[in-house]
């Protein structure tokens, strides 16, 4: 056979298996396609098959009118949107995120987070959002506005963090106006309820042998007197505590010796109402970290609001006592009780129950909420258990002190909204005393 003929016959046969190969793969996989689509035949394959493409462009026209919808939604805000990928590269950024840093529109995006915001805190809350899911905080914008910003960032289900920036600038400043005219106020009304409490004071030393009627009248001016006094000094706590100007002297402080010497200040005040005042405390120190007088501020404010709102001949019970790292301290009273509606509300500054019911008996409405921002700013917490009509329990806990130190000396100070303590626990036993 010639040559020529065999090298025909060889490429046909190669030609023949090659279109065989081909063949025998299209029908796997149009046996493939067939299962996976559960078509019958060729056509209802060819179809199952343009059907799932114009499924996928109608998908990605969807997603593409998603986006742009949420881009535009992210312009009409006025608070600032930033993406960062996992990386902490700037994705995207609104056109409020560009105003509120001052940058020129588009010139964040694909910066790093520290090159975008010239700020290593606001690269710390994206590690730490990316690390526990959210983290936020509050920082002055260095740059020509000086915008105080506040950031709060939060993890991406899919990747990355979202960070959300909202300029409160204007906010704090009304803050520190409150604050100003607040304390001004204040501090001009001193002078002259001043005056008027000397006066009545001189005026009641030498009425007496008045007429029974002016007697009271001048006894009067002097209650109100003191209910002015009262609510002026509780103003300036309040706003120098709000405005964290007020600092911490942190000591170790004996919270079972605390108890004692403020039931002991209170108790001439409660046995003029016919009330009994119980200690029930440890019999061994129990030390936590804090400002001794702040504290006693708080007891103070407890005590005196048991006194008034509780009957003659009851039992007002101050117990201190170790819980699980942090030191229990609790005011109970037989009064008359906090409705279920005010609970959650009672620790709120000027919020005063209904009227009617403590008709006689009503306060500044200050000194629980100075009590709740004293006992926050010692890493604790406060909160009441009451029956209506059968009394009330005000408790707060306060940190552990972390270890033994001489007492009576200040070891630290700190802003009253800024305390930071360690806690640790330990086992006391308890006994009762009484006053």
């Amino acid at each position: 056979m010639e040559p020529e003929v065999v090298l025909f016959i060889a490429g046909l046969v190669v030609l023949i298996g090659y279109v065989a190969g081909i063949a025998i793969s299209r029908g796997r996989a149009l046996d493939r396609l067939a299962d996976a689509t559960g078509a019958t035949d060729a056509d209802d394959i060819e179809r199952r098959v343009r059907e799932a493409l114009d499924d996928a462009s109608a998908a990605r026209w969807n997603a593409e009118q998603v986006s742009h919808d949420t881009g535009y939604l992210t312009e009409l805000v006025t608070a600032g949107i930033v993406r960062l990928r996992d990386d902490l590269v700037v994705e995207f950024a609104n056109e409020a995120a560009h105003a509120i840093l001052t940058r020129r529109l588009g010139t964040m995006v694909g910066r790093s987070a520290l090159e975008a915001f010239v700020d290593a805190r606001v690269e710390a809350i994206a590690r730490t959002a990316m690390e526990f899911g959210s983290a936020s905080g509050e920082l002055t914008v260095r740059s020509g506005s000086g915008a105080t910003v506040n950031v709060r960032a939060r993890r991406s289900p899919v990747s990355g963090v979202w960070l959300v920036m909202e300029d409160v600038s204007e906010l704090r400043r009304l803050q520190r106006i409150r604050a100003e005219f607040i304390d001004n106020l204040s501090h001009e009304l001193r002078t002259p309820i001043t005056t008027i409490s000397l006066l009545a004071e001189t005026a009641a030393r030498d009425a007496e042998e008045a007429p029974a009627r002016l007697r009271d009248k001048i006894s009067k001016i002097e209650i109100e007197t003191g209910h002015l006094t009262q609510m002026i000094n509780e103003l300036l706590d309040l706003s120098r505590i709000e405005s964290g100007t007020a600092q911490l002297l942190l000591d170790d402080v004996d919270m079972v010796r605390l108890a004692q010497t403020t039931s002991e200040r209170l108790r001439l005040f409660a046995e003029r109402q016919g009330l009994r005042v119980r200690l029930d405390v440890p019999d061994q120190v129990l030390r936590v970290r804090g400002d001794e007088d702040r504290l006693g501020q708080v007891l103070i404010n407890l005590l005196h609001n048991a006194v008034k709102f509780s009957p003659n001949g009851g039992e007002i019970v101050v117990t201190v006592r170790e819980g699980t790292g942090e030191v229990v301290t609790q005011v109970s009273d037989p009064g008359i009780g906090v409705p279920a509606a005010d609970r959650a509300r009672i620790f709120e500054r000027f919020y005063k129950v209904d009227r009617a019911r403590v008709r006689g008996r009503g306060g500044t409405g200050l000194g629980l909420s100075i009590a709740r921002h004293v006992v926050e700013s010692h890493g604790g917490r406060i909160w009441v258990e009451s029956v209506e009509g059968a009394g009330s329990t005000f408790s707060f806990t306060v940190p552990m002190a972390p270890g033994p130190s001489m007492p009576g000396k200040a070891t630290a100070t700190t802003n009253i909204g800024n305390g930071s303590l360690h806690v640790e626990s330990g086992q006391a036993g308890t006994t009762s005393s009484d006053l």
